[in-house]
């Protein structure tokens, strides 16, 4: 393989709190090691447009608190086919870039195993993601974040919930995974929890909010994750009501607010953490893996593991909720 000299750096799919942080760590690790840095604004459309720019280690400064990605993201029907493809290598090869880095989630992960494979270019993942879905690495870039923007806003939502003995029913994001649902509900002492792995009946749920939410609690709240095959937090609220009318039932949606916001230190130190490995990796004629993080030591697991595995959430901490609901 031939010796990296020019290295690309991408981020794609969802942005996710931290990928500022990565993009950093990439471009001064590779300046560090007499390698030059290209930015590909607007992910795979980007190098499709040829939207390429070399930067140097100013151009990254001052940016690790921004939430978002200073390269911007976007999707791209075009980069799926054969055509775009080749229009992204010929853009590559133009400006010289020989590998590549890309932040992103399992789609961004799809695109990059099929191009690197297509045109022989060493590309590196580094998993940036609110959700926590990647498979190989304990936590992604931007999920602790979101859990604790979460957080928050239910700490909020259960100071008026007390204040009216109210039980109140709260989406947070995962569409696909309930990582960011299980986490928060343990974070915040929720009664219960819906998430799209596993289903549950209404009424058993309804069994459990009127085991556990009774008058001697002052509020309860149940965790949603947007993709819960109850229907998300309106559907099971509703049906809870129908059930319950006693029960003083409302819904609150948290949103895209915890796609954005300050970074946390953990997602800040992950991030910058893996740039750096990624950079490492290429440099060590590695290709078509991603960087992830398992028991505190830098993995690298190949794409095709983390394109076709599913990564499983932990069900003892399902059962927590239970135990703690009490």
């Amino acid at each position: 393989m031939a010796k990296v000299t020019k290295i690309g750096v991408l981020t794609s799919g969802g942005d996710a709190p931290g990928m500022n942080a990565a993009i950093r760590a990439v471009v001064r690790t590779a300046i560090y090691y007499k390698c030059e840095a290209y930015g590909i604004y607007g992910g795979y459309q980007g190098l499709i447009n040829d939207d390429i720019h070399q930067m140097t280690t100013s151009h990254v400064s001052n940016i690790m608190q921004r939430g978002g990605t200073i390269l911007k993201t976007a999707r791209s029907a075009e980069f799926k086919t054969p055509e775009g493809r080749k229009k992204a290598y010929e853009n590559l090869k133009k400006h010289g870039i020989d590998a590549l880095v890309v932040i992103g989630g399992d789609g961004s992960f799809t695109g990059a195993r099929i191009f690197s494979q297509e045109f022989d270019i060493p590309t590196v993942g580094v998993p940036g993601t609110i959700d926590n879905d990647m498979f190989g690495t304990d936590h992604t870039i931007g999920y602790d974040t979101a859990v604790n923007t979460a957080m928050e806003a239910i700490d909020k939502i259960k100071d008026t919930a007390s204040a009216h003995n109210r039980l109140f029913f709260i989406e947070v994001m995962g569409r696909d995974a309930g990582f960011i649902a299980l986490r928060t509900a343990i974070a915040t002492g929720a009664e219960a929890v819906l998430v799209p792995e596993f289903d549950v009946e209404t009424e058993d749920l309804v069994k459990k909010i009127a085991r556990d939410y009774d008058p001697t609690k002052s509020s309860g709240i149940v965790i949603v994750a947007e993709g819960a095959k109850c229907g998300g937090a309106y559907g099971i609220a509703q049906k809870v009501k129908e059930l319950h009318p006693e029960y003083e039932v409302r819904c609150s949606v948290l949103g895209y607010q915890q796609r954005g916001g300050r970074p946390t230190q953990a997602d800040r130190v992950l991030a910058s953490q893996l740039g750096v490995a990624a950079v490492d990796a290429l440099l060590d004629d590695q290709k078509s893996i991603m960087i992830g993080m398992a028991n505190r030591e830098i993995v690298q697991i190949p794409f095709n593991k983390v394109v076709l595995k599913r990564k499983g959430l932990d069900e003892y901490r399902l059962k927590m909720i239970d135990i703690l609901a009490l």
